[in-house]
Order: C-alpha cells, then structure tokens, then sequence
C-alpha cells in the first residue's frame, strides 16, 4: 500500500513538468544538463523498456497460452504486429481510447481478494507496516516490486502524453488529480492481486513458474474458469504496457534526433518514428522466442526496471525544480521532497538488493 503514494507523487510530478513544458523528458533534460546526460538519460529509459517490452510480449504470449492451449512463443509476432498496427495507424487519441479499455480486466481480482477469505487483520496491519527480511529473496522481491510499479517508462510516458495534451495552465490542477486517480485504480488493483494471490498460492508456500500455476490466484472467484478470468486480466495487462512501452521509446528517439514525429503524424511524414517502433517490437518479439518462461522474464524485468528507476527519477526531479525550463511554475518544494524522498527509497532498495546478491 505504501507504494501508491509513492507512484502518485511521481505520475504527478510528471503529469506537472509535461503540462508546463509541452515536451517529453528527453527533450527537457537536453535543456537543462546538455546532451551528455540526456544521452545517458535516454539509454537508460530505452535499455530498460525494450527488456520490460520483451517480458510483456511474452506476457501477453503467456495468457493467450492459458486461453487457448496453444504456445506462448506462436502469439508473439501476432501481439506485437498488433500493437504495431494500432500505433501505426490509429491516431493518438484511438489509441489513447483503447488503453482506457483493458484496466476493467483487472476488475476480477478485488473480488478475488475477498472471495478467497484471507486473515484481513494481518493483511491490513502488514499492509501499512511492512514486514521485512534479511534474505536475497525478499530483497529481490522488493526491488521487483519498486521496478514494477515506478518503472521509468510510466512516468516518461506520462510526462510525453500530458505534453501531447498541451492542457492550459488553469486546468493542470485537474490533470494532476487524474494522474492521482489513476495511480489509485491501479495500485489498488495491485494490492488486491498480492492478497489473492498470497491467499491461495502463498498460504501453500507454492512457488509460481507458469501462468497456469498463478491462475490458481483467482481460484476463489472462478472456480475452474480461473485459468480464463487471469489470462484475460494477464493480456489486458499486457495490452496495456505494450503500446505504452512502444511508443514511449519511439517518443524519446524522435526527441533526440529532432525528427518531430508523433503518434498522429501519417506514416508517409514519419517513416524513421514508425521504422525504429517496428525494429524495436520485432526485436523484443524475436527475442522472446528464445524460450524463456515468461513469469521469469516478467520478474527480471521487474528487477532491471527498478535498478533503473533512480537515475531518470532524478533527472525528472531536477527539471521539475529548474527555472530554467519549467519557468514560472516549478514544482513546490514539498512535492520536490517527496520525488526525492521516492527516488531514495529505491535507491536503497536497489543498494540492498545488490548487497544480498554479493553476501549470498
């Protein structure tokens, strides 16, 4: 629970600097710290969106497994060519309007969470006071969780599609309790699938390898069409990411090299923005062909995501305080404090989880 303050203050912070600057943060962190650090910035952005595109392609490989009993490894360039497609050409605001979409797959797991009876005295309690271990496991556990839900591509992807809005000053105010709302849908929705899942598969200390093991999670609701009802909220999921993770890399190369593209510009004004989303997804497509269990993929890349979260974070930070580009409207100080209060919390997070790879 503690995590969804942490990801409304930064999906705030970004909704703030792209509504003021009109620009995504490839092209402020330029403005601000010179092409150096915005290259570093971006290559950071970018290595850990194409392994989290990696992981949700499988994702989305893995619950179309679970729905039809066919391989995961024979959707990938199905769900990727999709995606392309909808990107390529739809306009932004299609696309925004299908992504509103698919969070209602997530509706299954509050009910779920009740349905499976759970001790809720000790999951409310540990809820707010987390309980910690000295172990690699748990420690990998938490920066996984960190990486999941404050990856840098959520916030980058914030600041681009509020910057693609160009709401008025007046009505930023709204935009940030938006982004406020949505953290709250999503990190509730979090919650409920970690106290379903711990309340079917962890009271069992079962480990989860497969997708058809994690269905075992909604078990309580949908008795033996469980195996349906996860691998509809896994796509759903997964249909959400991928786009997002497209376009938001898409988006920062068309910043770095000036090509003024968008996700509304035709194909034939933008083949080099739409050349590098193709490479890219059939990149990661090709690449989840390797056979990697995707429940591991996801994982991993959850742990690169929050190994990854701080420096871009920190960059986020310094641009929403700088006059230089956010001109009369900087952040205030308090919501400075908490972004770095967030980006320290996952830097320790990250320190720790090292730590126990070396003392392990």
């Amino acid at each position: 629970m503690l995590v969804i303050p942490m990801l409304a203050v930064v999906q705030v912070i970004g909704a703030h600097v792209g509504g003021i600057t009109k620009h995504g943060l490839e092209t402020d962190s330029r403005k601000l710290h010179g092409g150096g650090i915005a290259f570093v910035m971006f290559v950071s952005v970018v290595s850990v969106t194409f392994v989290t595109l990696i992981a949700d392609l499988e994702g989305a490989g893995a619950a179309l497994q679970v729905l039809s009993g066919i391989d995961y490894r024979w959707w990938l360039i199905p769900v990727a060519v999709l995606s392309l497609a909808v990107l390529i050409f739809g306009s932004y605001e299609r696309v925004k309007h299908v992504l509103l979409i698919f969070p209602f797959a997530f509706l299954g797991y509050p009910i779920s969470a009740v349905l499976a009876h759970p001790d809720w005295h000790a999951v409310l309690a540990q809820t707010f006071i987390p309980h910690l271990e000295r172990t690699q496991d748990y420690a990998a556990g938490v920066i996984a969780l960190l990486g999941t839900t404050l990856t840098s591509y959520s916030y980058v992807w914030q600041e681009i599609e509020i910057a693609k809005e160009r709401p008025p000053i007046k009505r930023l105010g709204w935009v940030e309790a938006d982004a406020t709302f949505g953290t709250i849908f999503s990190g509730l929705s979090f919650w409920a699938i970690v106290i379903a899942t711990g309340a079917t598969l962890g009271i069992h200390h079962q480990t989860v390898d497969t997708a058809d093991q994690a269905a075992k999670a909604l078990e309580p609701l949908a008795g033996r069409y469980a195996q349906v009802l996860f691998g509809v909220g896994l796509l759903g999921s997964a249909l959400i990411a991928v786009p997002v993770l497209i376009g938001t890399s898409a988006c920062m190369l068309n910043e770095a090299l000036g090509w003024h593209s968008s996700l509304d510009t035709r194909w034939k004004r933008g083949k080099p923005f739409y050349g590098s989303m193709i490479a890219m997804t059939l990149t990661a497509a090709l690449a989840g062909l390797l056979g990697a269990p995707p429940i591991k993929v996801l994982f991993i890349a959850s742990i690169i995501g929050g190994v990854g979260t701080p420096l871009s974070l920190g960059i986020m930070l310094l641009v929403a305080r700088s006059k230089t580009v956010m001109g009369h409207h900087p952040i205030g100080a308090p919501l400075a404090a908490a972004g770095w209060c967030v980006a320290g919390i996952v830097v320790v997070a990250t320190v720790v989880y090292f730590i126990s790879l070396i003392t392990n």
